[in-house]
């Protein structure tokens, strides 16, 4: 009889071979936590305060330094405030598709990247820029993250209470620049401060059932009459127009931007006003585009006012 044993030999499994196609996904779903539209107007806002603090020549490796850091602390503040509200997330339309909302992303994975990117973006500020850009790059992180957020179901004023850390970023970049933060640093928070209302609050308008449905008391939820939301459109608008041509008065800016932001201020009031008193989805969908508009066009003119003067 053969006993020899004729059986196959084991054949330890293939693994399969991770592919760019596996990867891109997954890279995709963490940079949506860092909310890149959101960041890239953070970043923007950061440029502008440095660009006009700097005297002489602009120092391009620490506004460098500046904007990554601070890009670090903003899509970690991101990442974070997804985890927070992945629940509510969940309940509008908007947002269900979201990575935490949808499943494709365990939320411990969106807490660590958050934390991560934040804590490593601070640190960056502080090595590479100084201790106050940071300390205002934490001061933002933490008033957004519990101020702001666990605020939203509670109250409308979440509004004006997230409205503070929103307009810090020209702070951060004046602050890496002078080391300090001067009147005229302020006139910049000022106008990305009072910009906000129309901006927020147009979209609050639009998505108000959304909204409703997650339980945040934003104003259209609470007050779904539209009065107080048009009259709060209304008055940060027309406080937005003068506002915006202190620079011009400061010295910050020439004659070339005053033209510019009387022109730009006049034309976003007069969209406000249409909007407020027809309370239309159609009208805020309009001011919604105004407001993106005239904020990239103020700061620009800015810019452009300091590089030509």
């Amino acid at each position: 009889m053969n006993t020899q044993n004729t059986s196959l030999p084991l054949v330890p499994p293939v693994t399969p071979a991770v592919t760019p196609a596996m990867i891109r996904p997954v890279l995709a779903d963490y940079a949506e936590l860092t909310k890149p539209g959101v960041t890239g107007l953070i970043v923007f806002a950061t440029l502008v305060g440095y660009c006009l603090a700097s005297e002489g020549n602009l120092n391009y490796l620490l506004l460098f330094h500046v904007l990554l850091g601070t890009a670090m602390v903003s899509g970690g503040t991101a990442a974070l405030n997804q985890f927070w509200e992945r629940k509510s997330d969940a309940k509008m339309f908007r947002t269900r598709m979201r990575p935490l909302p949808d499943g494709r992303m365990r939320p411990w994975k969106a807490l660590a990247f958050g934390v991560g990117l934040a804590l490593a973006g601070t640190a960056y500020l502080a090595w590479q820029v100084n201790w106050l850009a940071a300390a205002l790059a934490v001061g933002t992180l933490l008033s957004y993250l519990f101020l702001y957020t666990p605020l939203k179901t509670k109250t409308p004023h979440c509004t004006l209470v997230g409205a503070f850390p929103g307009a810090v970023p020209p702070l951060i970049g004046w602050a890496a620049a002078r080391g300090t933060l001067n009147f005229e640093a302020w006139v910049l928070f000022a106008i990305l401060f009072l910009w906000q209302f129309p901006h927020f609050l147009s979209i609050a308008w639009l998505y108000r059932d959304d909204y409703a449905r997650a339980n945040i008391a934003i104003l259209p939820v609470v007050e779904p009459d539209g009065e107080s939301t048009s009259r709060q459109i209304l008055l940060y608008c027309a406080a937005l127009l003068p506002v915006s041509l202190l620079p011009t008065w400061l010295g910050m800016a020439g004659s070339f931007y005053l033209a510019g932001a009387v022109i730009f201020g006049a034309g976003f009031l007069v969209v406000a006003v249409k909007a407020a008193r027809t309370r239309t989805k159609i009208e805020a969908r309009y001011l919604l585009r105004a407001s993106v508009v005239y904020l990239p066009l103020v700061y620009g003119l800015l810019l452009l006012d300091k590089t030509v003067s």
